[in-house]
């Protein structure tokens, strides 16, 4: 099985649970650090010619990172591409069990049994809370409606105010987004890179959670981890 991936936590889950099946991955697929396949350009860019060259069996995409005229483009040539659609936890695990039969995994790996014993039983929180959660500047956007790190926020006991938007990303003015008065606001070192000079100082007076943004919206290895990683940057920031 020769496999590329356009997603970066595809590429994760796949590399992790059939070793030796990725032939390509796009630029931004960090993990694992060691991993050393051909590089096809970016998730809304992918070179389709470079995927091509690599005679793949199964491109792995999603609905949300890819764009269909890439994805079309790969069919038109023959290639068999498998999209997934992630927008909450539960859908996450389904589609992880698609993808890595897919890519012809013999079995369920461990690590997505522990994902789903995390999730079954995450950190309760001491009380809900709301709260904005940026993705970019420049302009400001923030999650809105149906989306994964929306769904990951809500089980930690985070209501983010912007969930029933009818934009699943709408861009917001930064006074509107003061003016909403959020409890917390919820700032991923991905898409944008949130550091702690770069976004809390747009919220003064706000205590300002800063996350990774792999544990917010990575759907693979990760998944394990999240809970107890994004409950404690949580509760920090509340502190």
């Amino acid at each position: 099985m020769r496999v590329v991936s356009l997603v970066p936590s595809l590429t994760e889950a796949v590399a992790r649970t059939v070793p030796g099946a990725l032939v390509g991955a796009t630029d931004w697929c960090t993990h694992p650090a060691a991993l050393d396949v051909v590089r096809v350009g970016g998730t809304k860019n992918p070179k389709t010619d470079r995927i091509l060259s690599l005679a793949p069996d199964l491109v792995v995409a999603n609905e949300e990172e890819n764009r269909a005229p890439d994805l079309d483009a790969l069919r038109a040539a023959g290639v068999e591409v498998l999209v997934t659609e992630v927008r909450t936890v539960p859908q996450a695990f389904t589609e992880l069990d698609r993808v890595l039969t897919a890519c012809g995994a013999p079995s369920r790996p461990r690590w997505l049994e522990e994902a789903e014993a995390a999730w079954a039983d995450p950190p309760a929180p001491e009380r809900r809370v709301t709260a904005v959660v940026p993705v970019w500047r420049r302009p400001w956007m923030v999650l809105g409606r149906d989306t994964f790190a929306g769904d990951v926020l809500a089980r930690l006991g985070v209501d983010h105010l912007y969930a029933t938007h009818a934009e699943r990303y709408p861009k917001v003015p930064l006074d509107d987004l003061r003016g909403a008065r959020p409890d917390l606001v919820v700032l991923p070192d991905e898409p944008y890179r949130f550091t702690a000079d770069d976004g809390p100082e747009a919220f003064p007076g706000l205590p300002c959670a800063l996350v990774d943004g792999r544990y917010l919206t990575w759907y693979g290895p990760s998944l394990a981890e999240a809970p107890r990683a994004l409950a404690a940057a949580l509760r920090a920031a509340r502190r």
